[in-house]
C-alpha cells in the first residue's frame, strides 16, 4: 500500500511537546494532535523542512 507524504510543521511538534494547556481550544488541539500522532502517523511518510530540523538543534 502506497503511503502519502505529509509535511509536519512546527505547531504539530509544539502541541506534542507542550504541557497540557488550560485554554480549552488549545487543549483540544493538543489532544487531537496526540491522538493523530499515536494512531495515524505510521500510515504516512512524514517530513519537515531542513530549516526546522536545523533550528531545533
Amino acid at each position: 500500500m502506497k503511503k502519502f507524504s505529509v509535511y509536519i510543521e512546527t505547531s504539530i511538534i509544539s502541541y506534542l511537546a507542550a504541557k497540557p494547556s488550560r485554554d480549552l481550544l488549545t487543549a483540544a488541539c493538543q489532544q487531537i494532535t496526540v491522538e493523530w500522532w499515536e494512531d495515524k502517523r505510521n500510515e504516512y511518510n512524514l517530513f519537515t523542512s531542513e530549516l526546522v530540523v536545523k533550528n531545533e538543534k
